[in-house]
């Protein structure tokens, strides 16, 4: 009985195993039955519609993740720059709690590695100059500004295709320069409590727009960042809106909003003569012109040199004083050679009557009214002077060689390459306060003649914590005129007098035109002489 049960066991195991194989292969049976033929142009992407509809939506989801990744880093960058900004506003409170550096000479402290990001951020202010004056070595390390408006930059760097006066054409340099006034019309137009306090006015929302943008100035150095400075007003207003910005490598960051009220600001315009009677008539048009008839907030200062000439000057004063009913101005004549350090320096000191804006001049300077207000805006007593960069004019008999007679002086004034240069070595024109201009030494009286004590003056400034601000200025032309070197001079100052005068001429191509006449003139006859023999050979 036993050995039967467990046969019987054994037989119902294979059986069932038999079973399960049974259904195994019935159902592959079904499966290959039930299953649809290969579609072998699935196989090939873009054959038929659903082909198409499937890679479509494999690249419609494709773009979708890319479109949120941008996003995503959209979303960073703002809270990177809302962060940028609110360190900023940081910087700036410890910033005005922050005493002022005493600075000796090239020290390592500003060569140390900042500790954190609101250290390195100041620093980079400080040596960009926004808040004090760096001491620099020399006159060429200073990094000039250059002037813009909303639509022109006036630029210091020439080369062989630039202009001195450009159209923003290239996107980079228009997009920067759009970005930084809108930026600044934000800051004024949407005055945070910062703005309030500091002006100890309360809030208002304002209305500039980019017409009240007047001027700016911006230069870039390649260990600092960019600096610009904004200049707004409304309908000849003489207050004006200040804004400063920095862009230290990153976002433009706001580094002060102000406002400058000129209304009460004059200027003493002192000028050196000696001879030259007819070109201080026409300096007196100009002056009568712009500062009484628009302006009527300056000074003029006139010191003589000499005897002769002299009665010529004091009439021209007093006729200009009947018919504009003009009394603010000396006549101070000097018995001694003409030194123009000196004539400033007495035209300087003669003013009793407190502190004053001065504006060294020469009698061939033409200017308008705009300059006037540049000049305000950019010196500052113990703390600014302003150095514009004048745009000289070339020699009219050249430029105008063409024409029986050069146009009006009106006419002449225009930044071309052909009618003028910026006089970047030139360092006479100045807008300073009187008080800095005695604290700083004044000249040194002991140069005569002609050009250096002018670069001595610079130089002082360059070494003070004084901020100079140097840039191109539109509205500042100097007239041409024949330069005389005198034999008096130094060496020193007889060569650069000469270079002055060549550089005075005419452009590099009109100069080039000028040495190679006689060349040119024998290629022309030449040519006449091909054209005529060809006519003549015509004709038979």
């Amino acid at each position: 009985m036993p050995r039967r049960g467990l046969q019987l066991h054994g037989r119902v195991r294979w059986l069932f195993l038999g079973l399960c194989l049974l259904l195994v292969l019935l159902l592959f049976a079904y499966l290959l039955e039930c299953t649809p033929p290969a579609d072998l142009s699935l196989s090939a992407p873009g054959v038929d519609q659903y082909g198409r509809e499937y890679y479509q939506a494999l690249l419609q989801e494709q773009e979708e993740r890319h479109l949120n990744r941008a996003a995503s880093l959209k979303r960073q960058i703002a809270q990177l720059k809302q962060e940028l900004q609110e360190m900023s506003e940081k910087l700036k409170v410890l910033q005005d709690k922050k005493e002022p550096p005493v600075v000796q000479g090239l020290t390592d402290a500003k060569d140390q590695e900042p500790s954190d990001l609101l250290e390195y951020l100041h620093s980079q202010i400080d040596k960009a100059e926004v808040n004090t004056g760096a001491r620099l070595a020399s006159e060429y390390a200073l990094v000039p500004f250059e002037s813009f408006t909303s639509s022109k930059v006036y630029q210091l760097e020439m080369g062989l295709t630039r202009h001195p006066e450009e159209k923003p054409v290239r996107k980079d340099r228009r997009d920067e320069l759009v970005e930084v006034i809108e930026a600044a019309l934000d800051i004024i137009n949407n005055p945070d409590e910062e703005d309030a306090a500091e002006e100890d006015v309360p809030m208002q929302r304002q209305t500039y727009t980019e017409a009240h943008f007047t001027e700016g100035l911006y230069r870039t150095e390649r260990d600092k960042g960019s600096l610009y400075e904004l200049f707004f007003a409304k309908d000849d207003s003489s207050s004006f809106r200040h804004v400063t910005l920095f862009r230290p490598f990153g976002p433009l960051m706001k580094v002060r909003s102000t406002s400058v009220d000129t209304s009460g600001t004059v200027i003493n315009i002192i000028v050196p003569l000696s001879g030259r009677v007819d070109t201080f008539t026409q300096f007196l048009n100009n002056f009568r012109e712009v500062c009484i008839q628009q302006d009527r907030r300056v000074y003029l200062t006139v010191v003589y040199f000499g005897q002769s000439g002299l009665p010529e000057v004091k009439s021209s004063l007093e006729k200009l004083s009947r018919e504009e009913g003009f009394a603010n101005y000396s006549l101070i004549p000097v018995e001694e050679e003409f030194s123009r350090g000196r004539g400033l320096d007495i035209g300087a000191h003669a003013w009793t009557r407190g502190d004053v804006l001065m504006f060294f001049c020469d009698v061939d300077i033409h200017f308008n009214v705009d300059f006037l207000n540049t000049c305000r805006l950019n010196a500052a007593p113990n703390k600014k002077v302003f150095y514009p960069v004048v745009f000289s004019l070339y020699n009219p008999a050249i430029v105008y060689g063409n024409l029986e007679l050069a146009p009006p002086i009106e006419l002449q004034l225009i930044h071309k390459k052909d009618a003028g240069f910026w006089r970047d070595f030139g360092f006479g024109m100045t807008c300073q306060y009187r008080s800095d201009f005695l604290n700083i030494g004044g000249f040194d009286l002991d140069v005569k003649g002609w050009g250096v004590e002018d670069v001595h003056l610079y130089k002082k400034y360059l070494r003070s914590d004084v901020i100079v601000v140097r840039a191109p200025v539109s509205s500042l032309f100097h007239l041409w005129h024949e330069k005389q070197c005198a034999d008096e001079l130094t060496p020193e100052q007889y060569r650069m007098c000469i270079q002055s005068k060549a550089m005075n001429e005419a452009s590099h191509p009109h100069l080039g035109m000028l040495v190679f006449r006689e060349e040119i003139e024998a290629h022309l006859r030449k040519q006449a002489f091909k054209t005529q023999s060809k006519s003549e050979d015509r004709e038979t």
